[in-house]
């Protein structure tokens, strides 16, 4: 099934044969009745009578030749099935039963909206693309007479190159590469489309849907690659502080007094609140004589309680 096409026609770019109204043809109408009718009133004869007819058939004959094109308009005139030119914009004439207007050009930017509905990717993934074409007439000789249906031949002109790129492109350079994919598109539909008489102006994708268990597939692969990501940054950030503690160590094996400071001041971080309790290795007490150092600590945290006892009772 093919999907919906929006082709954002006018009744401009549909070719019209019946003549449209406009100021001149009307006030010539008007004109031709009213003399028609004051020749009648004047003669009241039947030669008066028949001459006032035929001013008016002539006026109706006449209001059929001018006629009136937009600023954006460009109309295409054929005498007797022949093409003999474009007219407008502004006033112009034509010969009333020999000269015909089928359509009118409108050459503004016209947006079409198309889609390729379930399209399968170079890697065989099926996607749903919309996208926008802002394309305009360059040449309206051309597109009168090289296409029947020009708006309708751009659309699906558009459709089909949207599924030519779509069938010859993986799934990431789709999601990645949208700009240039665009740009190729762009170019693709301008080289079908200018034997019309139709220039491209610009191609913009506005959504690119992929089913339901790819995204979620998708999403377990980008939250897999975090944590990965996450690990390694991890295993980067332990490889250096071991690089310093193996800098540091090399320190204090040269200098002890500065490993014995070290040491009392990681007793002091861990004792200095109430409650503490720090276990310190037995290799670590030798080596920097902590066991003073944590007696001395002891001491300290004993001195307050004996203080705040009541007088005349020993501690036991």
């Amino acid at each position: 099934m093919f999907p919906m096409v929006s082709t954002g026609k006018s009744v401009m770019d549909v070719p019209v044969s019946m003549p449209r109204s406009n100021v001149v043809a009307i006030t010539i109408l008007l004109a031709a009745l009213a003399a028609g009718a004051g020749v009648v009133l004047a003669t009241r004869t039947p030669v008066g009578t028949a001459a006032g007819v035929v001013i008016g058939l002539a006026g109706l004959i006449l209001m059929q030749s001018p006629r009136v094109a937009q600023q954006w308009e460009r109309a295409v005139v054929l005498r007797l099935g022949r093409f003999v030119g474009l007219r407008g914009p502004g006033l112009f004439w034509i010969i009333p039963f020999v000269d015909r207007v089928p359509s009118w050009i409108d050459q503004r930017t016209v947006t079409t909206t198309f889609a390729a509905e379930q399209t399968l990717t170079l890697d065989t993934v099926p996607v749903n693309v919309d996208a926008v074409l802002f394309w305009l007439v360059h040449d309206a000789q051309k597109a009168a007479l090289e296409v029947q249906d020009y708006p309708q031949a751009v659309s699906w002109a558009a459709q089909t190159a949207l599924r030519d790129i779509i069938g010859r492109t993986t799934l990431a350079d789709l999601l990645k590469g949208r700009e240039q994919i665009e740009a190729e598109l762009q170019q693709l539909i301008d080289q079908r489309s200018t034997p019309w008489g139709v220039t491209v102006s610009s191609v913009e994708m506005r959504d690119i849907v992929i089913p339901s268990e790819l995204q979620d597939a998708m999403s377990r692969e980008a939250q897999a690659a975090r944590e990965k990501q996450a690990r390694i940054i991890l295993g980067e950030a332990e490889l250096a502080v071991a690089k310093s503690f193996e800098a540091a160590s090399r320190v204090y094996e040269q200098n002890p007094t500065a490993l014995h400071l070290r040491g009392m001041n990681m007793l002091y971080e861990g004792l200095k609140e109430k409650g503490a309790l720090m276990i310190v290795p037995s290799s670590a007490i030798e080596t920097m004589n902590l066991g003073s150092l944590s007696s001395l600590a002891a001491l300290r945290q004993s001195i307050p309680a004996v203080s705040s006892s009541p007088a005349g009772t020993t501690p036991a």
